[in-house]
């Protein structure tokens, strides 16, 4: 599973705080080993817990999302997270 975390540091105090979290797993259902198949899922502010397992459950999602068909061996983990992104806000695309 990758986590994206998001932390606020502050200028001022220095205090650092985290304000957003974002969970990508692996499906298991792609019939490629080139490509894979993920899930997506948001965390509500302040809601980061996570259940482990396949599919792991996010507590308080308010977004959720798929990325399908992704070449995993040929683009680096920042093009998942964009498309991870896109599909969790696909009004922002």
């Amino acid at each position: 599973m990758i986590r994206v975390t998001i932390e606020l540091e502050s200028a001022i105090t220095g205090e650092v705080t985290k304000i957003g979290q974002m969970h990508i797993w692996n499906r298991g259902d792609s019939p490629s080993r080139n490509r894979g198949n993920y899930g997506v899922a948001v965390c509500k502010r302040g809601k980061f817990e996570v259940l482990r397992g396949h599919p792991p459950r996010v507590f308080d999602a308010i977004r959720t999302g798929t990325v399908l068909n992704y070449p995993r061996l040929s683009y680096n983990v920042w093009r998942l997270i964009v498309r991870a992104l896109k599909s969790a806000f696909p009004e922002e695309a």
